[in-house]
C-alpha cells in the first residue's frame, strides 16, 4: 500500500492536467487563504476591541462554542440555504466559504483578545502617561506586545482551515479533498491515502512558514530571546554582581590590616 500511494504522488499523470494534483493544491490554497483573510478581517478588529476596553467578553466565549458545530452538517445546511439562492460556481464557493470562516474566527479571535488582554497594564498607563490616545496605544503598544498570541491564533486559523477544506468536495467544490471523496466513492484507496498525506504535508509545510515569519516578525524581548549572555551561552558578569565580591574580598582584608597596624602601634607603645 505505501509503495502504490509513493508510486502514486511521483507519477507525472496525478500532478499534470486541470485536475492533476498541483492545480488541486492551488485550489485548496485559494479556499483556504480566502477564508482566513474573510475571518482575520471580521476577528482581529472585534478582538482588538474586546481585549482594549475590556467589554463584550461574551463574544469570545459565543466565537469558541462555535468550535462544537459539525463542519460537514453546517455545509450541508448553509449549502442547501444559499445554494438556490446563487447560480454558478459561487453557489458552491460561496456556503463552503461561509462555513470555513465561522471554523476559522474563534482561534483568530481568542488568540486577538488573549494577546491585548495580556499586556502590562503598567506599560499602557505608562503609553497615556506620553500623550498616546486610545488608537496609538493600541498601534503602538497593546499589537507589537501581543504579535506572539496574535500570530498564534493565525497559525491555529491555517493549521483547522487547511484540514478542514477537504469538506467542500462534498458539494462539488475542487481542491484536495476530490481525492478523498472520489477515491472512496469509486474505491481507488490509494489516490484517498495520498490525498490525504498530501493534505498533512501542505498543512506542515504552511505552519513551518508562519512559524518562521512569526521569528522573524516579533521582537526577541517577547519570545523570551537571550539577554545578558555571551555567544557561548554563558552568562556575563555584571557591574552588579562583581561589586559584593571586591567589597567582600576588602572588608576581609581590612580587618587584618587594621589588626596589624593595631599590633605594631601596641608594640611601640609598650615598648615605649
Amino acid at each position: 500500500m505505501i509503495a502504490s500511494i509513493l508510486e502514486w504522488l511521483t507519477s507525472s499523470a496525478t500532478w499534470s492536467g486541470e485536475a492533476g494534483l498541483g492545480a488541486r493544491i492551488v485550489e485548496h490554497l485559494w479556499y483556504s487563504l480566502l477564508a482566513v483573510v474573510i475571518a482575520a478581517a471580521v476577528a482581529v478588529p472585534l478582538g482588538l476591541w474586546v481585549g482594549h476596553t475590556g467589554r463584550a467578553r461574551w463574544l469570545v466565549s459565543l466565537a469558541n462554542s462555535l468550535r462544537a458545530v459539525p463542519t460537514l452538517g453546517l455545509l450541508f445546511a448553509v449549502a442547501l440555504w444559499l445554494g438556490p439562492k446563487i447560480s454558478g460556481e459561487l453557489a458552491f464557493l460561496i456556503p463552503s466559504v461561509v462555513v470555513l470562516v465561522i471554523l476559522v474566527i474563534p482561534p483568530i479571535l481568542s488568540g486577538v483578545y488573549a494577546g491585548v488582554e495580556a499586556v502590562d497594564p503598567a506599560t499602557r498607563d505608562a503609553a497615556r502617561g506620553m500623550g498616546m490616545r486610545g488608537m496609538e496605544v493600541v498601534r503602538q503598544v497593546e499589537i507589537p506586545n501581543a504579535l506572539p498570541l496574535i500570530l498564534s491564533g493565525l497559525r491555529s486559523a491555517f493549521l483547522q482551515v487547511i484540514a478542514t477544506a477537504t469538506v467542500a468536495a462534498y458539494i462539488g467544490l475542487g481542491g484536495l479533498g476530490r481525492y478523498l471523496v472520489d477515491g472512496i466513492k469509486t474505491g481507488d484507496y490509494v489516490s484517498t491515502a495520498g490525498g490525504a498525506v498530501v493534505v498533512s504535508v501542505l498543512a506542515l509545510l504552511v505552519d513551518g512558514v508562519l512559524a518562521l515569519v512569526q521569528r522573524l516578525v516579533v521582537s526577541p524581548g517577547l519570545t523570551g530571546g537571550r539577554t545578558g549572555r555571551t555567544r557561548r551561552g554563558r552568562s556575563e558578569p555584571t557591574t552588579a554582581s562583581t561589586s559584593p565580591t571586591t567589597s567582600t574580598g576588602s572588608s576581609t582584608r581590612s580587618p587584618a590590616r587594621s589588626g596589624m597596624s593595631a599590633g605594631d602601634g601596641g608594640v611601640d607603645s609598650h615598648a615605649t
